[in-house]
């Protein structure tokens, strides 16, 4: 089953929801093809930031630092549920757009979901500044890109294209104005990190329609 999938690496329900739906299809003995596509949250964003992650989300949200650390804490738990280990408190956010390129030259290599879950892993448990090409070198080491392909992709505009396509595509003709966002075979849509059961529901609708699909007679000339 086709899945394509709106994220951005610094998303922590945008991992949440790649490990329940990894974990829902499982479950089903449904096996997907998924298809990331780029979302930036923030495209200003530095390379890195300064001031910590709540400190910054206390500002764009008008919300108090407690209440953001709060919410960072809920959301931890959540995680923990789907065996994500979110250390909030290390997370040091920054511009996502050349770890977006290094997806995509990873997907051009079958490598996409390994990517993006590399790329989650850095950014939600280990506190990696995914934003500082040392550390997008790192990364794309461990799923195994060569080291001189990547730095031809960050010393040049590769797939940067890419990027401002799937963009485009997200608000223009999708009017996606958050992540997660899937699409299932190309014709249901999804939006946020749903519960198990409602996966499970869409993956069950697909199904049915792809057999009813199969087994509708073609019209007659």
């Amino acid at each position: 089953m086709r899945v394509d999938i709106w994220s951005d690496v610094v998303c922590p329900f945008c991992y949440i929801a790649k490990k329940r739906l990894e974990r829902v299809a499982s479950e089903m003995q449904e096996p997907l093809e998924i298809y990331w596509h780029s979302f930036q949250l923030d495209p200003d964003a530095p390379t890195s930031h300064q001031s910590s992650n709540s400190e910054r989300l206390a500002i764009k949200y008008q919300r108090s630092v407690e209440d953001i650390e709060q919410m960072q804490r809920q959301i931890a738990t959540m995680a923990a549920e789907e065996g994500i280990d979110f250390q909030w408190q290390k997370a040091n956010s920054g511009n996502s757009f050349n770890a977006h390129r290094v997806i995509h030259l990873a997907q051009s290599k079958h490598l996409g979901s390994e990517a993006q879950e590399a790329f989650f892993k850095a950014y939600m448990t280990e506190g990696l500044a995914i934003g500082e090409r040392e550390v997008l070198d790192e990364i794309a080491s461990r799923i195994g890109l060569e080291h001189g392909e990547v730095e031809d992709v960050l010393d040049s505009n590769a797939f940067a294209d890419f990027v401002k396509y799937d963009e485009e595509m997200a608000r223009e003709k999708l009017n996606i104005t958050a992540v997660p966002f899937f699409v299932f075979d190309q014709r249901v849509a999804l939006a946020g990190a749903q519960p198990a059961q409602v996966l499970q529901d869409v993956i069950t609708k697909v199904r049915l329609d792809q057999a009813n699909a199969e087994n509708t007679p073609p019209e007659a000339e």
